[in-house]
């Protein structure tokens, strides 16, 4: 990649020593869309200037198996959000309509995209599209846990899973070498943690550096909550919390196959929180990832 492309866009090569300088490095870089996201995005900025007629609910169907694009919508709505507006945005949709469609559609039109940022970086949109897949099916997980048990608000769960591993989706894109290497090492290692070595190559763990962002960013205190594996206390009994655990777990655990040696104590686990047989837990996740 061209050594004269400004800083924000330029792939980290040397991993921060901590959290903190983690934090900094990544915050204000773009958070980059996919291209089928900013096209789907350009045709209804398209709509809205010809006939008026897009709302909220249009632009969040189009846009809302994209994580980056969700991270992007929700980080503009945290950065635009009165002091006086007590409730956060959690979804697309609330998002959108917080923000009003022409102030959304103006700032889309300069969103950074994916492709573009990884053009010259094959291996990297490989993983990229790997972590995606992963995403894709811990969302449709978690919903269908939360409609099963008959959640109140299904919609924040599947968001909560599709953004879970949204740190390392931004890793694919600004530090591609770096993330290569923790996937690396985890292929040479099947019994290699994931933590351990994103602690050996990045100096800090995924999780802890997600939760970090999130907060720079402002985002929803119900979204830190979900997406933190390593919450204390209340959070570890909360069905919502360990819905959206599980349901990231199994994806990662079945992303090769369904016979992963920690299978049999994620499908236990799910059969108590949602009070089904193990076999009736089976059947449903078949169905779910059909």
């Amino acid at each position: 990649m061209s050594t004269d492309l400004p800083t924000a866009h330029r792939p980290l090569t040397d991993a921060p020593r901590d959290l903190a300088g983690w934090t900094a490095a990544l915050r204000d870089r773009p958070i980059p869309v996919l291209a089928s996201s900013a096209a789907a995005l350009a045709v209804l900025a398209e709509a809205e200037e010809a006939r008026g007629n897009v709302d909220a609910h249009r632009i969040d169907t189009a846009i809302d198996d994209d994580p980056l694009a969700t991270l992007w919508v929700l980080n503009l709505a945290a950065r635009q959000r009165h002091v006086r507006q007590v409730t956060p945005a959690e979804t697309i949709t609330s998002a959108v309509m917080m923000l009003g469609i022409g102030p959304f559609f103006r700032a889309s039109a300069d969103v950074e995209v994916v492709e573009a940022l990884l053009a010259e970086q094959p291996q990297a949109q490989d993983g990229l599209r790997a972590v995606l897949r992963r995403a894709h099916r811990a969302a449709r997980f978690a919903l269908g846990f939360g409609i099963h048990r008959m959640e109140s608000d299904v919609t924040l769960l599947r968001v909560a899973a599709l953004l879970h591993d949204v740190t390392e989706m931004l890793l694919w894109c600004h530090a591609p070498a770096l993330i290569g290497e923790v996937a690396a090492r985890l292929r040479a290692d099947p019994t290699l943690r994931s933590e351990t070595a994103q602690r050996e190559v990045l100096h800090v763990s995924l999780v802890d550096l997600e939760q970090a962002l999130l907060r720079a960013w402002h985002l929803p205190e119900r979204l830190l909550r979900l997406t933190d594996d390593h919450a204390e206390g209340i959070a570890l009994v909360q069905p919502q919390r360990r819905m959206v655990k599980l349901s990231v777990q199994l994806a990662r655990h079945t992303q090769a196959g369904w016979e992963n040696a920690a299978l049999p104590d994620d499908i236990e686990e799910l059969a108590l929180l949602l009070n089904l047989s193990p076999l009736s837990v089976r059947t449903l996740l078949g169905e779910l990832d059909s």
